[in-house]
């Protein structure tokens, strides 16, 4: 009779209040949220590239940094004096916070390339492998995380729990290198680097394929070989990137699933002969699933930090590769540009996944 009513209670709708439907009630409360987690954007931003400014002057004026000791002193000086970089600081800063506004990250120093060209021309070959990376993660962290859940405790759950840790805190470049090393060198399965070869590339560009994510561009060719060695390309830089964030969703999903099984739902339903099976596929995976949803955004944040080190060890010319290029040149006005520009998109990004889990997840409420 407990167990009945338990679940009579749960299954049971609490009336709204009089005069005040229970839909409007919650889609008022959604919206709150909604604009308030959208005003948060505002301040966050404001921080992010506050602090990027702050950290690259700190090193004096990006002219000299890029130039000193290639112009003579006159001509230094006046690029300095035409950049506006002897102005006072603060008049620096705030005009640097209108060109933001405005849309303007500046313009590198070393090839003279708006920033926002720069990610339009790079951007595509990041978010490509950012995908390949996440579908790595997802097809290794979501069901290894269930068996580790559905096995607490046993040879394999601990087995899984150790691989998370040493997935996620392996370096990428050094999970790079050995990938490499293994697949590319030794058994010679997978090229080392590059997005696709000579001979493909060439093929893309000459039949007009040009949207820079080079899976849709061999598509659009029509020959499967192309598409297998673009692919083949993109092997090892995913599964190094994917790793990373793989032992995150991994250790994760474990987690909540573990916390779901030892609801009093799932004990009821354990209680009635449920089998184990259709607990962990049914009862404990559907809400371990907004945990999961709300976290894919800091992993934004993750796969783009880590693509850094991927694209230059695979030779991956994504923006990763390129803000390398630029920090080796000092280019610290493309520095500046691109960081403040990808700490927009992660933002934005975050913004989103908290908008679909609150969708999915009616109690993530203000």
């Amino acid at each position: 009779m407990t167990i009945a009513n338990d679940l009579a209670a749960d299954d049971a709708v609490v009336p709204a209040p009089a005069g005040e439907p229970r839909e409007k009630k919650t889609g008022s409360a959604l919206g709150r949220y909604l604009v308030i987690r959208a005003l948060l954007i505002i301040p966050t931003v404001f921080i992010l590239v506050t602090v990027v400014f702050i950290l690259m002057r700190a090193t004096g004026d990006p002219i000299t940094a890029a130039l000193g000791g290639r112009l003579p002193p006159d001509q230094l000086k006046q690029r300095i004096h035409l950049a506006g970089y002897d102005r006072p600081i603060l008049v620096q800063y705030l005009e640097y916070l209108g060109n933001i506004v405005r849309g303007n990250f500046g313009t590198t120093i070393s090839d003279h390339l708006p920033v926002t060209h720069v990610l339009a021309t790079y951007g595509a070959a990041t978010l490509e492998l950012a995908i390949y990376a996440l579908i790595v993660a997802f097809a290794l962290g979501i069901p290894l995380g269930r068996i580790a859940a559905a096995r607490r405790d046993r040879g394999a759950d601990a087995g899984l729990r150790i691989s998370a840790v040493l997935f996620y805190a392996a370096p990428v470049f050094f999970t790079g290198l050995l990938l490499k090393l293994i697949f590319g060198v030794w058994l010679g399965w997978f090229p080392t680097s590059g997005r696709a070869s000579t001979r493909d590339l060439i093929l893309m560009k000459t039949q007009g394929a040009n949207t820079g994510i080079y899976l849709i561009d061999a598509i659009s060719t029509g020959k499967w070989s192309v598409v297998l060695d673009v692919l083949s390309h993109a092997v090892l830089p995913a599964i190094a990137l994917g790793l990373l964030t793989g032992g995150v969703f991994l250790r994760l999903v474990r987690t909540n699933m573990i916390s779901t099984l030892g609801t009093g739902y799932v004990e009821a339903a354990r209680s009635r002969g449920v089998a184990e099976r259709r607990l962990v596929r049914t009862h404990a995976w559907r809400p371990a699933l907004v945990p999961i949803i709300t976290v894919i955004g800091l992993q934004i944040a993750l796969l783009l930090g880590g693509a850094v080190l991927t694209e230059t060890t695979f030779e991956w010319k994504g923006l990763g590769f390129q803000l390398v290029q630029y920090i080796n040149a000092r280019d610290f006005v493309a520095v500046q540009g691109m960081v403040a520009l990808l700490a927009i998109i992660v933002a934005l990004t975050n913004f989103i996944v908290d908008v679909i889990a609150a969708l999915v997840d009616p109690r993530i409420r203000y």
